[in-house]
């Protein structure tokens, strides 16, 4: 980087932090300043596509947008950032080789998102898994494949029903999305196993409050929970989990269920290495203060410099449709103050004001496995068929890059007539298995004392009778 120009330095390469950086490019003049972004992963994941790539209906390649190929003006940096020193415009980098380092900046940029929120609950951080990363969702799909697999070659028993019970936690969107895709993929299984019926099969919600899928109306949500019971699809509400040691899901209504897959999704938090690695100002739920033009800072005072946005900061709903008076966490918001923070900065770079985020939730669309979905705007609602089309016709046009968008559009096409490609890639979790097995490998040494003792027994005179 050069000295002469504004350094920017952008914390996080999710869906926030790529389409701020993306914009700039777009936004600043050639030599205006230069841009670095830090991320320990070379690419953005897309996710709401998670639940489908879970399913199998997406290939998880095509999920994600690779940095460097669509970042072409933009330095990046495999690391993470560990600190902030806002105070002195020093970030600390910890790349993923190599020695810590410091990096100075001239203006911050704050995207590094959101992990799954967990409670101290027994068993659940040793037995289960979050649904917040791509690894995350191929590990799930290729875990239920595994497991008919295995099922499949044991007599019904406990061990069986283990393998074939599926239990999610947590009754938002990403839980009941990824709940009735696992579904739909378990049936779509069953026409390859015969050993193993659709009784066998065992699926199981469960949500602290009385009710799933607070963005959309309840009679929508009680359409829901009726069609997930129509496919063998139970939703336990009003319910807690209490433990998940060695697999067994213990419900506070005193039920227990052995399950082998066990999928947390219930609820996110501000990502803890950057919120309390730093000196910026954070609100009481441990998200950064940001206001409504994305600076840091609250309504009357600015911290100069400093920007944020996504699931990681407090951005202020002005459409009043915010829960606590603060944008909802999701990928509509994302990529909306991202777009906006990237005019924003340029406009305060060249001696202009900034414009406040402004933008009424357009509505919440879920799929709920092949060709099913739900749909709500406002009082409007649509489920089923057509709301499924909507469900993908949204996030298809949502996907960055027209790159990306045909590869995901051309493996929808090719699954319409190919059928869902049910490939178990379990085994790349350990891909030295094979040659492992087989590779050859130096005999072990004899000891020194052994070659003298052979020696002289040969040269010992043979007993005589």
């Amino acid at each position: 980087m050069t000295n002469n120009v504004p350094r920017i330095l952008i914390v996080g390469a999710g869906y926030a932090g790529f389409y701020t950086a993306w914009k700039l490019e777009k936004h600043l003049r050639k030599g205006e300043a230069d841009v670095m972004i830090v991320d320990p992963l070379p690419y953005m994941t897309y996710q709401p596509f998670l639940p489908e790539v879970a399913a199998g209906s997406i290939e998880a390649r095509h999920s994600v947008v690779a940095l460097r190929r669509h970042l072409k003006r933009t330095t990046v940096v495999a690391a993470k950032v560990t600190g902030i020193d806002h105070a002195n415009k020093v970030a600390t980098i910890t790349p993923i080789a190599g020695e810590p380092y410091q990096q100075e900046y001239d203006q911050i940029v704050v995207t590094a998102g959101a992990v799954s929120r967990t409670f101290p609950i027994p068993g659940i951080a040793d037995n289960a898994i979050g649904l917040k990363t791509i690894e995350e969702a191929v590990a799930i799909r290729d875990r239920l494949m595994s497991n008919f697999d295995r099922a499949s070659m044991l007599p019904h028993g406990p061990e069986r029903d283990r393998l074939l019970t599926v239990v999610v936690i947590g009754g938002g969107f990403a839980g009941i999305e990824v709940f009735a895709e696992l579904r739909s993929l378990a049936s779509s299984l069953i026409k390859s196993y015969p050993q193993i019926t659709f009784d066998d099969t065992h699926f199981h919600l469960i949500e602290a409050m009385g009710r799933i899928m607070p963005e959309v109306s309840l009679k929508t949500s009680e359409w829901v929970l009726k069609d997930l019971a129509q496919r063998g699809a139970y939703v336990h509400l009003e319910t807690q989990v209490t433990g998940a040691v060695n697999g067994n899901v213990e419900l506070s209504t005193g039920e227990t269920l052995p399950s082998d897959l066990i999928v947390w999704t219930a609820g996110v938090m501000a990502n803890p290495t950057v919120v309390r690695g730093g000196d910026l100002p954070v609100e009481e739920r441990g998200r950064i203060q940001t206001r409504a033009d994305l600076r840091v800072g609250s309504e009357d005072e600015i911290v100069e410099g400093a920007w944020a946005a996504g699931d990681i900061s407090a951005v202020p709903d002005l459409s009043g449709g915010g829960v606590g008076g603060y944008c909802v966490p999701n990928a509509q918001h994302a990529v909306r103050q991202a777009k906006l923070l990237a005019k924003n900065l340029v406009a305060v770079l060249r001696g202009e004001l900034p414009h406040e985020y402004f933008h009424k939730n357009l509505g919440a669309v879920a799929g709920l496995g092949l060709y099913n979905g739900v749909f709500q705007s406002g009082k409007l609602a649509l489920k089923g068929f057509i709301a499924w089309l909507a469900h993908r016709g949204y996030h298809g046009l949502a996907m960055p890059t027209w790159e990306r968008k045909w590869r995901v559009l051309w493996g929808w096409w090719n699954n319409l007539w190919l059928g869902r490609d049910m490939v178990n890639l379990s085994t790349v979790q350990s891909p030295r298995y094979v040659f492992e097995e087989f590779a050859a490998r130096p005999r072990p040494p004899q000891p020194a004392e052994a070659p003298a003792k052979k020696a002289a027994e040969k040269k010992a005179p043979a007993p005589t009778a």
